[in-house]
């Protein structure tokens, strides 16, 4: 069954989440509604050398040849689909989820598309995650993963796991990938604790 998601991209390190994240949903034909930040298309470039412009976001450069079901919102649209809780959707995944992004969400504040999305999605109670990736936390940093998780939010800090012996970067970040996709109830083939090789 196609499910819609909306995926946003903050200025974190981890791009990589994000690329496997994007096209594991793109391959099981669901729908995106996919939104980067400045500072997310800055980090995304210097992690993968793919440049991308926020405000003329082109996602062919993500997703060759498999945009169809991708909606590209600009981070300023605040008037966006996404932006209202009468939108339908089955979650949205906050990849990388910078600890700046972090505060405004745990705080409520929505001064932008991905900061006001989210928002809607705590106050409709539908699946919120924030894969967060900053090494050390702050005490702050930890105080807002509370704040954010009492919400309703899920605080999904991005630490692999290396029982299946992963050989490759991408199959480093897919043990971390796999796990959003079952938190937001997608089917996804994955070594599993006792099942790995």
């Amino acid at each position: 069954m196609q499910k819609r998601f909306i995926v946003a991209l903050t200025g974190a390190s981890g791009a990589i989440y994000a690329q496997r994240l994007l096209s594991k949903l793109a391959d099981a034909g669901h729908k995106i509604d996919l939104v980067i930040s400045e500072a997310g298309c800055v980090s995304f470039g210097a992690e993968t050398g793919i440049h991308l412009s926020a405000a003329r976001l082109d996602a062919e450069k993500l997703l060759p040849g498999r945009t169809e079901n991708v909606t590209v919102h600009g981070p300023r649209e605040i008037g966006a689909t996404i932006a209202s809780g009468s939108v339908r959707h089955d979650g949205m995944v906050i990849v990388p989820c910078s600890m700046g992004t972090l505060a405004r969400v745990a705080n409520g504040f929505a001064d932008s598309l991905i900061t006001r999305a989210a928002d809607v999605t705590l106050k409709e109670r539908r699946k919120l995650l924030l894969v967060t990736r900053e090494l050390p936390l702050s005490l702050i940093h930890l105080r807002n993963m509370t704040l954010a998780t009492e919400a309703g939010a899920t605080v999904f800090h991005a630490c692999p796991h290396f029982y299946n012996r992963p050989q490759t970067v991408e199959e480093v970040a897919d043990t971390v990938v796999d796990r959003v996709l079952d938190h937001l109830g997608v089917d996804v083939q994955t070594a599993r604790w006792k099942e790995a090789r």
